[in-house]
């Protein structure tokens, strides 16, 4: 799903947030709540407190995306502590949170940095 879109980071909003925002509600927590740039190449993941609902906030070039999941059965496996903070995550957490599973998979490969052999 997001495969194509060109971010360097992922920050998830701990805890549960009032979905009922658009863009520029989102914005402004993204901003003033976690001190963090709106505008940046990053993905600003949020869930409700049903955790069957999450928002994605993106800007791209001369706009924000909004990105919207609702679950019709289960439930996210989102992280409940720190609420009200936001921790960062790549990429490969994002896809397992979205396809229901926990950020931390004890049995995932970790990551590793290719290295080059001279």
């Amino acid at each position: 799903m997001l495969s194509g879109i060109g971010v360097e980071q992922v920050y998830l909003a701990c805890g549960a947030t009032d979905l009922r925002k658009s863009i520029d509600g989102l914005a402004v927590i993204v901003q003033i709540h976690f001190a963090l740039d709106p505008f940046a190449p990053a993905l600003f993941v949020f869930c409700n407190r049903q955790r069957d609902k999450i928002k994605i906030l993106y800007w791209e070039h001369n706009g924000f995306w909004l990105f919207y999941r609702r679950l019709e059965r289960g439930r996210f496996r989102w992280p409940q502590t720190n609420e009200g903070t936001a921790c960062a995550i790549d990429r490969r957490q994002l896809q397992w949170l979205l396809a229901g599973l926990e950020i931390e998979q004890q049995k995932a490969h970790p990551a590793l940095l290719a290295r080059t052999i001279i």
